[in-house]
């Protein structure tokens, strides 16, 4: 007998949209293959409805805050029954823009230079500092959210102004932008799954590039680099699954410039909607969707 599966998406973040999108293509995936599937929001209601279904496993689609930081993972782990992607702290730690740099860094993994800016701080010394310690252009980002939301690439001509958009977040990262090529890797469980290269028509890979079709991003698969570059990327992919304490699926975000690869993040939460990359990957590969989402489930757990 198919197991019960309960799918949490929705949600409170700026990537509710995304999630609920996520929710709705694993169920139709999940309910074409003979699976009990029931969808449910991360709110007062969630006990009562678990309490009634009786899911073997909880899949986990939220993306952004309160999903993909340890906040509903340790919800989850109170229930005790398992479920899918990170755990709490490796859920903290990937979100963390920060946290996870400085992880990064440790293990000689090469990110691009950052500073930390806090919004009671003087805009005029801001400058001075990005020019001694970064130069122009620069990225600025929340510490804490995902898919590109509120994401800027700045010049000292404009970086005043885009920091408007983020005041609200009180403290954020500004990093070093660096120019070169988009590549994404894939790592389920404790496999590389592979890895995907970006050509955005806009400045970057942003959150419209993302999931706006119109914005006609290009995917190339297989990545045209070296079998040794490849190898490398995907080992330092898996290197930062690995010391992260990531289970399931995860993607890591690179820019490839001048033979290097400048690792910018790690999504403990990537999205599984039709214009999503993971599943892209996978499908390279081999692995259908019904596969990877099965892989996926076989990693749950009720820890870690």
């Amino acid at each position: 007998m198919k197991k019960k599966i309960l799918i949490i998406s929705g949600g409170i973040s700026k990537e509710r949209i995304v999630s609920l999108d996520t929710g709705k293509q694993v169920a139709k995936e999940l309910k074409k293959n003979n699976y009990s599937v029931k969808i449910a929001e991360p709110n007062f209601k969630l006990h009562n409805v678990i309490k009634s279904f009786k899911p073997n496993i909880i899949f986990n689609a939220l993306h952004g805050q309160f999903g993909e930081d340890g906040y509903i993972q340790t919800i989850l782990e109170s229930i005790n029954i398992p479920y899918t992607h990170s755990g709490i702290i490796s859920s903290a730690i990937a979100m963390d823009k920060v946290l996870s740099k400085k992880i990064f860094i440790k293990n000689k993994v090469l990110t691009p230079k950052y500073l930390i800016y806090s919004f009671d701080e003087s805009k005029k010394n801001l400058i001075r500092l990005i020019e001694k310690k970064l130069k122009f252009p620069v990225v600025i980002k929340p510490i804490n959210e995902g898919s590109s939301v509120n994401v800027f690439i700045c010049t000292k001509m404009n970086i005043i102004k885009n920091l408007k958009f983020l005041k609200h977040y009180k403290k954020i990262i500004i990093e070093k932008f660096i120019p070169g090529r988009e590549i994404q890797a894939a790592i389920i469980g404790s496999k590389k799954l592979g890895a995907i290269e970006l050509k955005p028509k806009r400045k970057f890979y942003d959150y419209q590039a993302k999931y706006n079709p119109k914005a006609k991003t290009k995917h190339i698969i297989p990545v045209n680099i070296s079998k040794k570059k490849y190898n490398e990327v995907m080992n330092i992919a898996l290197k930062i699954h690995n010391l992260v304490g990531c289970r399931g699926v995860t993607r890591s975000d690179f820019k490839y410039y001048r033979d290097k690869f400048y690792l910018l993040e790690i999504n403990t939460q990537p999205g599984m909607t039709r214009l999503s990359l993971v599943p892209e990957i996978a499908a390279f590969y081999g692995i259908s969707f019904i596969k990877l989402i099965e892989l996926i489930l076989k990693d749950a757990s009720t820890n870690k």
